[in-house]
């Protein structure tokens, strides 16, 4: 390099940087390297010229340029430091410096200051603090300039409890103000978040020896991303860090990249794992600044003593700790295939993030799931897409570790995918998170809430394959639904709603509602009023996801209008009562125990689906109680809850009268239930006995002992769920009144039901109660005490109190 610049005057730099610039055989970190080496010599040949001799004076590169980073067109930015001698000199020495980098052209931030000056400065601007942590000699005095780099390093680290918080709060506002660079068709690879000014700042968290950024991957996206930039400096002949949509084919072509897609693509690759980084840095910087904050006051109560991190359960393996879920000690992800999934919903429900270090535990050593899936991975994946705005941060972290990709092999042709439509806000792959998102709001419109959100999840996974996204994803969809274990009924469902997810919207906006073929050809398309329903609701979901040009209330207007006449096309579909089929031996048998002893009587019996491969142990699906106990007023709240007393999940629910056989006298409840233990075991079926004789003849305090626990608990922030829904199911039974209900799943949920309808001074007949993941669906056949339906004003009534009681 020395040889090309002889000259240290502006014409030999100026010939040497364009030569350098024109080189198609270097770009990239040795372009960038070898530029920076130029200037270098430029710039110290101009000090030395000015100087003459002078001492305590030095050259200083800071930001971008200390950390030898130029791009073609990047500011050159120095500082001229000096011990406050001979202040003109100095200013002279200045003008030596200046004047030449203007004169090409080139931007310059420079300033002039003592050290104490610097440090001053640095104290009050935090953005001038940022600079000098990357501050570089280049010429003069070395001393003087080491001096500074170390008293800026250790300010930086003494301040770091009060200059962290807000340089956090610059990194946000900024985001808020430019956006989300892996989302953005016309990104600031600088400024938006995940750009090279987050990248920065993580440099300067590392620096302040507080917390450190996962590394893995971090150093590859900040180079793609400076690449990037140089490619469209370049192609420009401006200093930019905006990709304008006219620029991205030429910058792809520079890159020797396919197209300006997959140059987006990349580009969003890359903000995604510096945004994903920054988020564990500031999350681990802000767990240290509060244990940090706590740990005095804690010594002093302990006396002196170490402080252990609190541990609470979430669910079997997974614990919260210190903010964030983590596996428990017991855990063995190697052992567990379903624990990454029940650790993600977990997390989703709790509102917290995943740890780290407990992903990448998992994706290093967890098993992958058999195929299809077991009963309880498919329910885990219903409930953390269920969970509303949680379920975004944790999928994220699933698929920085490659968790995502290993569910769902047909991901990766969404993943970063870049949607060249202004009305889309969002990748492929995002849009298909936030649409889920937005269905989990939807729960209580349909019956069926595990397949909206599954549906909600693929409706737009075709759009990694060429032709038509809707038919490539009707196949897509319907492979990944028999993978995940849904019956054929299930899977034909999933797999129309994603082949006619726009056919609602475009049916109503492009076709004439009033023409009955218009109205039967959707009807046809459909198929049932099931899934109809379901339609209607992936319908807004998706719209909503898209972005606010995507739905109005006049569109929202004309889908209701067609839903209202498809459905009137469909009509005639009347729910049977539920089934009266004949008892089982054992059910018999428990049933006439009951009659004859006046008690209840249990059966736990473990429950298992057929193995995936014939070599292959039976998939555990839960534990059936049967419970038989004398017909009686509060059976089915009593049940409940001395379940939920013992952390007991009811994953389904079936409660009837038995008909008994000829001769026996009186009569007896039937339920049908499959529990699991929400972590740990089972208790014992005597233990269950006899609580639930307690409960029933009043001996036991079933409300006040959950109303203990509730208070006793740690109270988290978790998921915002869409409020309870009960409604009147309108001509559903002959023989009772049928009472809907669709809610968040939670302990002790049944027992409120149950208590609530018992209130009402109502008989439940029958009932049938499903948890599709984190959302209950319950059917509830009602009387009168003298066993006949109620009029209609006061089923409604029963309905709202019912509501009312718990939203309550």
């Amino acid at each position: 390099m020395h040889d090309e610049t002889e000259d240290s005057g502006p014409g030999g730099y100026a010939a040497a940087r364009l030569r350098l610039l024109t080189e198609e055989t270097r770009s990239g970190p040795p372009r960038r390297t070898a530029l920076a080496d130029l200037t270098d010599d430029w710039l110290t040949g101009l000090f030395a010229a000015g100087a003459q001799g002078a001492r305590g004076v030095s050259l200083v590169a800071v930001g971008g340029y200390g950390r030898a980073e130029l791009s073609p067109r990047s500011d050159l930015d120095l500082l001229l430091l000096h011990d406050g001698g001979d202040p003109r000199a100095v200013a002279a020495l200045a003008d030596r410096l200046w004047y030449p980098v203007w004169d090409l052209g080139l931007a310059l931030d420079h300033s002039v200051r003592t050290p104490a000056e610097a440090r001053k400065t640095a104290g009050e601007d935090l953005k001038v603090q940022l600079g000098l942590l990357d501050a570089r000699h280049l010429a003069g005095d070395l001393g003087l300039t080491t001096a500074l780099r170390t008293t800026v390093l250790a300010d930086w680290r003494n301040q770091a409890p009060k200059r962290l918080p807000a340089l956090r709060e610059l990194c946000e506002e900024r985001a808020e103000r430019q956006g989300e660079l892996q989302y953005l068709l016309e990104p600031d690879l600088k400024e938006a978040r995940g750009g090279l000014r987050d990248a920065t700042a993580l440099r300067a968290v590392a620096a302040s020896w507080l917390a450190d950024a996962p590394r893995e991957g971090l150093a590859e996206a900040r180079r793609r991303l400076l690449d990037v930039r140089d490619a469209l400096h370049l192609t420009t002949g401006r200093a930019t860090d905006r990709l304008a949509l006219q620029e991205q084919d030429q910058v792809a072509a520079a890159l020797g990249v396919l197209d300006a897609d997959a140059l987006l693509r990349q580009v969003y690759e890359s903000a995604r794992v510096i945004a994903y980084a920054g988020d564990v840095t500031w999350r681990e910087v802000g767990r240290v600044l509060r244990s940090r904050a706590v740990r005095p006051r804690l010594r002093a109560m302990l006396g002196g003593g170490r402080p252990t991190a609190e541990r609470s359960p979430l669910a079997e393996g997974v614990v919260e700790q210190d903010g964030e879920v983590v596996l428990a000690r017991t855990a063995r992800p190697e052992r567990d295939p379903v624990l990454p999934l029940r650790a993600a919903a977990a997390a989703a429900q709790a509102g917290l993030p995943l740890s780290l270090h407990a992903v990448r535990r998992m994706a290093a050593t967890a098993r992958p799931l058999p195929t299809p899936w077991p009963a309880e991975a498919r329910e885990q994946l219903v409930t953390l897409l269920g969970s509303g705005r949680p379920t975004v941060q944790v999928w994220e972290a699933l698929e920085a570790e490659g968790l995502v990709n290993g569910l769902f092999p047909d991901w990766e042709r969404v993943r970063c995918r870049p949607q060249r439509n202004a009305v889309h806000l969002w990748t492929v792959d995002r849009h298909l998170i936030e649409t889920a998102v937005r269905a989990s709001e939807f729960t209580r419109r349909v019956h069926r809430p595990d397949l909206l959100l599954v549906a909600a999840l693929l409706h737009d996974i075709g759009k990694g394959w060429p032709g038509d996204h809707s038919v490539a994803g009707e196949v897509i969809a319907r492979d990944t639904a028999a993978r995940l274990g849904f019956d054929q009924h299930d899977v034909t469902a999933i797999a129309t709603l994603v082949r006619h997810h726009l056919l609602l919207v475009e049916t109503a906006t492009r076709r004439d509602l009033d023409d009955p073929a218009t109205v039967r050809a959707v009807a046809e398309a459909v198929g049932s009023q099931g899934t109809l329903e379901l339609l209607h609701a992936l319908t807004e979901a998706d719209a909503l996801a898209t972005g606010p040009a995507a739905w109005s209330s006049w569109r929202a207007s004309l889908v209701t209008d067609l839903v209202g006449r498809v459905r009137a096309v469909l009509s005639g579909d009347v729910p049977a009562d539920p089934g009266g089929a004949a008892p089982t031996a054992e059910q018999e048998r428990l049933a006439l125990e009951a009659v004859a002893t006046g008690a209840p009587v249990l059966a736990l019996r473990a429950q298992t689906e057929p193995p995936a491969e014939p070599s292959g142990d039976p998939e555990p699906l839960g534990v059936e109680l049967v419970v038989a106990v004398p017909d009686q007023p509060g059976v089915l709240p009593a049940v409940a809850g001395v379940l939920a007393m013992h952390r007991l999940t009811v994953r389904t629910a079936e409660l009837r009268a038995l008909d008994l056989p000829a001769g026996v006298e009186g009569s007896v409840l039937l339920l049908d239930w499959r529990v699991a233990a929400e972590y740990g075991s089972l208790p014992q079926a005597a233990r269950l006995r006899a609580d639930l004789v307690r409960a029933l003849d009043g001996t036991l305090d079933v409300a006040g002992r959950l109303a203990e626990r509730d208070a006793a608990y740690p109270r988290r922030r978790g998921v915002v769920a869409p409020p309870p829904r009960v409604t009147v199911a309108p001509a559903a039974s002959r023989h009772a009144t049928v009472i809907e209900v669709r809610a968040q799943d939670a302990p002790g949920l049944l027992f409120r039901i149950g208590r609530a309808l018992e209130d009402a001074g109502v008989r439940v007949r029958s009932a049938h109660a499903s948890t599709l993941g984190a959302n209950a669906v319950d059917a509830f056949y009602v009387t009168r005490e003298r066993g006949v339906r109620l009029p209609g004003d006061e089923a409604v009534e029963v309905a709202r109190k019912l509501e009312e009681t718990l939203r309550g």
